[in-house]
Order: structure tokens, then C-alpha cells, then sequence
């Protein structure tokens, strides 16, 4: 089914002095203007386009990718303040209306907030909501320990960092799990650690496998090459260096160090690391 406010694939079926018109099945055809229009475009040409209401509440199309879609989260900045409420820029020439009954708290022009894109079932218009609770899944989440998630980040809490989980649950990444910078807003992949009893759910930025142990080795026979065959790193680093210099957590930088000294490709001093000759 064709919708507005989603990325679809139709089919160009009549060009005109401004543009082309494409064939939208039961809601007719739209209009593809000329300045969002590829180059060479015929009748026949298949083009994967995004709908929307345009000033006039018609429907037409366009081939700008929008920073988010209708039922998707997205980090959005705030253009203008009006009567109706906020205005935020998503991508497209007409920006997308955060209406007043949809905010928790003031909009400041210049900042960016946490919305979900849907559409207003009286009208059919595209709105953002920063109600976001209302928007999330409730139903038992079903995922399985280890899957891979993607996440947005959407808030701090006093255990560590709240996030949306693949646009349908909150989860929680525990502090001490955290070994990045984390900004508001922000996309990145996770795993899911555990469905708790109650159906919260823990996440974790590492996988902790097999074969990210492996890579996380590889990194660190890497690193010691480069160094000329030392590293001052050991058990006792801090954390956030271990991080800055080798994109891990210390868990794994022990659990990887701990392998490669079993298989005699490096050796473990007082002051770091060094390759042997096995390496």
C-alpha cells in the first residue's frame, strides 16, 4: 500500500512543462517537480520517490531522502517557532510542524530534540510528536540475548543511558557498560543482554563473542606493529585510555590480551605489551 510520509517506488507516467506526474494507484497522480526530477527521467521510468503534503495540502513527491519517516524516531532541529507550535527541519523544503500539544516541554529555535514522525489520523499531515512513550511498542519485546539491535540514544537516567531499541522499545545501556562518548540523539548498533522477567530490557555496546574477541585481538597485534612492537598498556590502564587508543572496553582488552599471551604472540610486563617473535 502506497502511504504518504514513506519512501515508495512508482512509475512515471506523464511529463508536463513543470515536471512529471507519477502514478500513486488510489491516491492518483502526483506530482514530481522539476528541480527534484532526474535528469533524462521518460514515461516508464520507475524513480523511488518520498510523498508528503506540500503549502496547499496537496500530495506530491519528491526524491530528497527526509531525515526520518512516518514511524520513525528522529533528532531534529528546531527552524522556527510559530502560533502552531515548532518547526523542525527534516530534510525537505517544508518543515515539519511539532504542534504545541506535542511538546513536554518549551522549543527553543536552534536546538535539536528526540520526535517520532507520524501522521495526524484527522488530516492526514505530517507532525512530529516529542511524546514519545505513546509512540513505543507495549506488547512483550521478542528478542533474543546477543541479537543485534539498532539504538537511539534518548536520555540519561541514574542506572546509565536510556535508548530506543530498532524504533519499537526503551532499553537501558548500564553505565559501566558505557565506554564511549554518547550524545543525545544519537544512531548507533547494540546487543541486546538480557529481557528482564518484566519486560525491560538491558543492552550493551559490545558483542563480547567469539569473533569480536578476534577482531578485538587483531586490532592490538595491529597497534603493536605500528608501535614498533610495544604498547605501555596493561590490566592496571585506565578504561577511557584503553578505549581512546583501541576502541574497547578493558574487559576485553583483558580477555584478548589474555588469549594472545596463551598463544605466546605477546608477552605481558610491568610496563605493557610487547610482540614476540611468534607474532
Amino acid at each position: 500500500m502506497i502511504q504518504i510520509g514513506r519512501i515508495c517506488k512508482l512509475e512515471v507516467v506523464k511529463q508536463v512543462s513543470f515536471g512529471v506526474y507519477l502514478n500513486a494507484q488510489e491516491l492518483g497522480q502526483v506530482l514530481l517537480p522539476n528541480k527534484v526530477t532526474p535528469k533524462d527521467c521518460q514515461v516508464g521510468d520507475w524513480l523511488e520517490v518520498f510523498l508528503y503534503l506540500d503549502s496547499e495540502d496537496m500530495v506530491i513527491a519528491t526524491t530528497r531522502r527526509p531525515l526520518a519517516q512516518v514511524g520513525e524516531f528522529a533528532y531534529l532541529k528546531a527552524v522556527a517557532t510559530g502560533p502552531y507550535g515548532a518547526f523542525l527541519d527534516w530534510g525537505l523544503d517544508k518543515d515539519l510542524l511539532l504542534p504545541f500539544g506535542e511538546q513536554h516541554k518549551t522549543i527553543e529555535e536552534g536546538r535539536s530534540y528526540l520526535v517520532y514522525v507520524h501522521a495526524n489520523r484527522a488530516d492526514e499531515r505530517i507532525v512530529a510528536s516529542a511524546k514519545l512513550d505513546k509512540f513505543l511498542d507495549k506488547t512483550a519485546p521478542d528478542y533474543d540475548v546477543g541479537q543485534q539491535v539498532e539504538l537511539i540514544i534518548g536520555g540519561t537516567t541514574d542506572l546509565g543511558y536510556k535508548a530506543i531499541v530498532n524504533q519499537q522499545h526503551w532499553g537501558v545501556i548500564y553505565q559501566n557498560q558505557v565506554f564511549q562518548k554518547l550524545r543525545f540523539g544519537q544512531k548507533l548498533k547494540g546487543f541486546i543482554k538480557q529481557v528482564r522477567a518484566d519486560g525491560k530490557i538491558d543492552l550493551t555496546l559490545q558483542q563480547g563473542g567469539k569473533e569480536e574477541l578476534d577482531q578485538h585481538a587483531r586490532r592490538i597485534l595491529s597497534k603493536l606493529k605500528q608501535a614498533g612492537g610495544f604498547l605501555p598498556l596493561t590490566d592496571k590502564t585506565d578504561a577511557g585510555i584503553i578505549y581512546e587508543q583501541l576502541g574497547m572496553s578493558k574487559k576485553a582488552f583483558k580477555k584478548s590480551i589474555g588469549g594472545l599471551f596463551k598463544a605466546g604472540q605477546l608477552s605481558i610486563d610491568s610496563d605493557g605489551l610487547r610482540l614476540t617473535e611468534d607474532a
